[in-house]
């Protein structure tokens, strides 16, 4: 694991024993699963799609945004045609909080787009949490986690309906999400960020589009920035992008992310 991972990770302990002593996992669980269900991530496997991503503040590009308007933003992007929108709920590094994913998972309802938990999980609270705040998915590291815990997670999930974005970086990632029991619910992605210096190495999109279990819809994440950047991610056989950066830092979101959609639709036809 690299020293950022083991540090988001210890971070993220410190957050669930503190969330755990005000709320106890127990009564948390039972308002998780007594909210409303949420949006399903709805696929169409003849078509490219995006998720979006809200964030504020990155490790590697700094301060993306002010004081966040999350509604609006989540629904620019809903107007936009993306198929869910990833919230960053990481407080220190991201100024992201679970307030954030709330205030997206109300505005996207309205649209039947479903509201993604992004950050550091460790625990089944955290997956817990994300239902209870209204996301219809979260997002998994595999180098984060051993195996047990990430059985945990996926429990968790499953029991929560939610969809799961499993993250990888590299070959030995992918080789172990083939040995996971994947169901349609679970979708695979690769991210291009190296960990140790932060820069983006597209050339893994390339490298890695043969290694994924098979069967699975494939994610292309980081360095997506333009219509070019998902074209080029469709034709290598990804289903979707994630996006965030060049979304947060465009005048207009929603045209962006059309642009990119229409732009890997063609890629595919």
């Amino acid at each position: 694991m690299s020293d950022f991972l083991d540090t988001m990770k210890r971070a993220s302990r410190v957050r669930v024993l503190e969330a755990s002593r005000a709320l106890p996992v127990g009564l948390l669980r039972m308002r998780a699963l007594d909210t409303p269900e949420p949006p399903a991530l709805r696929f169409d496997d003849t078509r490219f799609d995006l998720i979006a991503e809200i964030k504020r503040r990155s490790p590697s590009a700094g301060e993306l945004s002010g004081p966040l308007a999350i509604a609006a933003r989540a629904t620019e992007y809903a107007r936009g045609g993306a198929a869910a929108v990833s919230v960053l709920t990481e407080p220190s590094r991201f100024g992201g909080e679970l307030s954030h994913l709330a205030s997206a998972a109300v505005a996207l309802a309205l649209h039947g787009v479903p509201a993604m938990r992004k950050d550091f999980l460790i625990d089944p609270y955290q997956v817990y949490e994300a239902r209870a705040a209204g996301a219809g998915g979260v997002l998994l590291i595999l180098r984060m986690l051993d195996d047990a815990e990430l059985r945990a997670l996926l429990d968790a999930a499953a029991e929560c309906a939610l969809f799961v974005l499993l993250e990888a970086f590299d070959a030995a990632d992918l080789e172990r999400a083939r040995s996971l029991v994947l169901d349609a619910s679970v979708v695979v992605g690769v991210n291009a960020r190296d960990l140790a210096t932060l820069a983006v190495e597209t050339v893994r999109f390339e490298l890695l589009r043969d290694a994924f279990p098979r069967g699975v819809r494939r994610v292309a994440e980081s360095g997506i920035d333009d219509a070019d950047g998902a074209a080029r991610v469709a034709a290598l056989g990804y289903d979707l992008a994630l996006a965030g950066t060049a979304l947060m830092r465009a005048r207009d979101p929603a045209a962006l992310i059309g642009e990119m959609l229409r732009a890997g639709r063609a890629a595919r036809s």
